[in-house]
C-alpha cells in the first residue's frame, strides 16, 4: 500500500500493545500516524513512529497508576 494517514483511537490495556506492533509496520511502509489517547492512560505512550494528539478526562495519571 501506498503511505496514507491513519487516525487511531484506541483502548488502553492489551488491546493497545497488540495495536502498536501493527502501527509500527505501517509506519516503517511510510504511513504517517495519529494516535488519539486520554491525557491519563495505562499503558499508551508516546513514540518516533506516531503523533499522540491527547484529550481530558475525569481522572489523573497518579489516579490511574495508583488504583491499576
Amino acid at each position: 500500500a501506498e503511505g496514507g494517514t491513519l487516525l487511531v483511537v484506541p483502548q488502553d490495556g492489551s488491546h493497545w500493545l497488540s495495536m502498536r506492533i501493527v502501527l509500527e509496520k505501517f509506519w516503517e511502509r511510510g504511513h504517517e500516524i495519529v494516535v488519539v489517547i486520554p491525557e491519563a492512560s495505562l499503558l499508551m505512550k508516546s513514540s518516533q513512529s506516531f503523533t499522540i494528539k491527547t484529550y481530558s478526562v475525569p481522572y489523573t495519571q497518579e489516579f490511574v497508576d495508583r488504583y491499576y
